[in-house]
């Protein structure tokens, strides 16, 4: 389990952590750059001037992270340009938060793949997260597309014939974003703020940062109350389990659903079991 330190919610930290949850939207979805500006430079002065100096450091390296993907253009094209400009910022905030981390603060940030304590409960709910994946996503897009006026999964874009090339690309480039995601906003984010502060508020924290910057991708509409469920959800399986294993196999099940959703919205004839007939 991460050691917190639990510290007290005295009225600076309070304000620190609103600053750094509007900074946080501001900067990233919203693009609000003069008013994400202000809260991140409020954020990071109480950061910066607090008596806890653990809380110094892990704060300062979120801080960081929130303030490189807002000046990162995040968005789901699939051309090479686009997995460079999105691929290199987001290998920055796991890379270099872990390698910030080995410098007299170890411990907080851990790669373990294999689940410390096995619960049936998660076996069930990654069984589960089969069937609700697919319910979970049609109702998404429906609500999208009967409430926003928005179909959800040609925020993808695709050609007008079905290229295997592309599909496989799309595959790819979802499942490595999907990875990231866990590897970023539980195994670094939450990691971090769990290390200082209570589950529920650093799960919340972090849930936020995750609807954020998924919001920003392509997840809009419904997407901000879906998105930040299933972020909760994953945190408080990482809390539980205190490993990578259930997270990242219940993400890359929503995943394929999403590759197939995404499919089938161009190319009606292809069904859910495309992946395996069309050569994966």
């Amino acid at each position: 389990m991460i050691t917190s330190l639990h510290l007290p919610l005295t009225p600076r930290r309070r304000v620190m952590i609103a600053a750094f949850v509007l900074a946080t939207v501001l900067l990233i979805p919203a693009a609000q750059w003069i008013a994400g500006s202000i809260c991140a430079i409020v954020a990071a002065w109480l950061v910066a001037t607090d008596e806890e100096p653990k809380l110094r450091r892990r704060m300062a390296i979120l801080l960081g992270c929130v303030v490189l993907l807002g000046l990162t253009d995040i968005n789901p094209s699939l051309s090479n340009e686009n997995f460079l400009k999105v691929g290199v910022p987001f290998t920055l905030v796991i890379v270099v938060p872990a390698i910030l981390q080995q410098f007299g603060d170890r411990g907080i940030i851990r790669y373990c793949f294999w689940p410390v304590h096995w619960r049936r409960r998660d076996v069930i709910y990654t069984i589960l997260s089969v069937p609700l994946a697919w319910i979970v996503l049609k109702s998404y897009e429906w609500g999208n597309r009967t409430f926003f006026e928005d179909e959800l999964f040609r925020h993808w874009t695709l050609g007008p014939e079905p290229d295997p090339a592309e599909i496989r690309r799309l595959f790819i480039g979802i499942n490595l974003v999907g990875i990231w995601d866990e590897l970023f906003f539980v195994n670094t984010a939450f990691a971090l703020l769990r290390s200082l502060f209570s589950f529920r508020l650093a799960n919340a924290v972090q849930a936020v940062l995750y609807t954020a910057v998924l919001y920003d991708m392509a997840f809009t509409g419904c997407g901000i109350f879906i998105v930040f469920f299933f972020a909760w959800t994953q945190g408080s399986m990482f809390e539980k389990s205190e490993s990578l294993l259930w997270v990242l196999v219940v993400h890359l099940v929503v995943d394929y659903f999403l590759v197939a959703f995404i499919v089938q919205t161009y190319y009606p004839d292809y069904g859910l079991d495309f992946l395996w007939r069309k050569g994966f």
